[in-house]
């Protein structure tokens, strides 16, 4: 064993805490999967969160900053890039549970300086489902500020007819996210800080880390291993801007899967996202979350979060209508920033999870591979 990968053994040892089932085994299974890919990678630091009917247990490795040492935590914070997005739809579904906006509105109808465009024709949902009509994944660097972005859509043409494609966009789920704070008569920071993550009970999980908590923010490393940081943008913070730790995340994920202990307008917002709207080879696609029938094979899960997926556009298949109530479901988002990669997945019929988090973007592929490991090896 080499010097790199006792240290991450032995930071596990430390630092890892919790009862889940069989967790002797647990452990034995996320170590022979992580110290490879830590070392494969080239990953500083990473922490995984295994829920287990509403158990926890958690498995930290290496260090959250090279200079410091310091060695990553359950409270490191860690950037989550599009998985920021879950935040986002949740936060859309929370607004149309209190009535501030429908789905169903065109998003012209929230914008005034978007009248006479074409988001006259796009709905909410398809901004939410990346169906306008070509949105691109990243807004053109002319039009990355917030100050030039509603420029960019009031002239923006689609190359589709709204919701006939889907093409994964920040900037469409962005505007989403941006129309459901503006309904909600708050900045989009204020509307996740001070409304939405204090309803889900999570303190440690920010879209702007305060001074205070700078201690924690783990330093991103990019693929030549320079320290990086995630960089401002058009609605950065809408479709790509949360940063948290996986205990706070562990605590996200149950409640998506016990959303009878929020409160109801909560409730329905979650009901919200996890409702399956289209279909696209084989992945069903909520409102942040995308989702599979469970069980599911590994390579259909790498098919679902693999680079084509999310950079060439697909042609949906609306359920009509949309599909609210399904039994064997499994849940997931990847998100990446320059210096970070995160991966989470859930079934709520089995009341299992993973939370995946490390301060190196690397592949989707080895993300799924040891989420799919673990929970294979939960329910088994």
């Amino acid at each position: 064993m080499n010097h790199h990968v006792q240290k991450i053994v032995i930071s596990t040892l430390l630092l890892g805490s919790g009862t889940c089932m069989a967790a002797t085994d647990l452990r034995t299974l996320v170590d022979s999967r992580v110290a490879p890919l830590m070392q494969q990678q080239n990953i500083p630091g990473l922490s995984v969160a295994v829920v287990d009917k509403g158990q926890v247990q958690y498995f930290n490795y290496g260090f959250a900053a090279k200079d410091t040492q310091q060695p990553v935590t359950e409270d490191t914070l860690f950037e989550i890039g599009s998985l920021s997005k879950t935040f986002n739809a949740t936060l859309g579904g929370y607004a149309q549970a209190i009535g501030t906006l429908k789905l169903s509105d065109k998003a012209s109808a929230h914008v005034a300086s978007l009248r006479g465009s074409a988001f006259d024709s796009i709905s909410l949902l398809q901004l939410a489902t990346y169906t306008p009509g070509g949105l691109p994944l990243q807004f053109p660097d002319a039009a990355d500020s917030a100050e030039t972005m509603l420029d960019y859509f009031q002239r923006w043409k689609p190359k589709y007819a709204p919701g006939e494609q889907r093409l994964y966009s920040n900037p469409s789920i962005g505007l989403f996210g941006y129309i459901a704070a503006q309904s909600l008569g708050q900045p989009f920071n204020d509307a996740m800080e001070k409304t939405l993550l204090p309803k889900l009970g999570l303190k440690n999980t920010y879209v702007s880390v305060p001074a205070d908590k700078a201690g924690l923010y783990a330093q991103g490393y990019d693929k030549d291993q320079k320290p990086v940081r995630v960089s401002p943008g058009a609605l950065d913070s809408e479709a790509y801007g949360v940063k948290t730790s996986t205990q706070d995340l562990a605590r996200y994920v149950i409640a998506n899967m016990h959303a009878d202990t929020l409160e109801k307008a909560l409730q329905q917002a979650i009901a919200t996202t996890h409702t399956g709207y289209y279909t696209v080879k084989g992945m069903t696609q909520g409102l942040g979350w995308e989702s599979y029938p469970y069980p599911i094979t590994l390579q259909a899960l790498l098919d679902g979060n693999s680079t084509p997926m999310a950079m060439n556009p697909h042609k949906v298949n609306w359920l009509k209508p949309a599909q609210t109530h399904r039994a064997q479901v499994l849940f997931n988002k990847t998100g990446s920033t320059a210096g970070f990669g995160a991966y989470v997945a859930y079934v709520p019929a089995k009341d299992i999870g993973v939370v995946i988090l490390a301060n190196k973007n690397y592949p989707n592929a080895e993300r799924v591979k040891v989420a799919h490991a673990i929970l294979s090896a939960m329910d088994n």
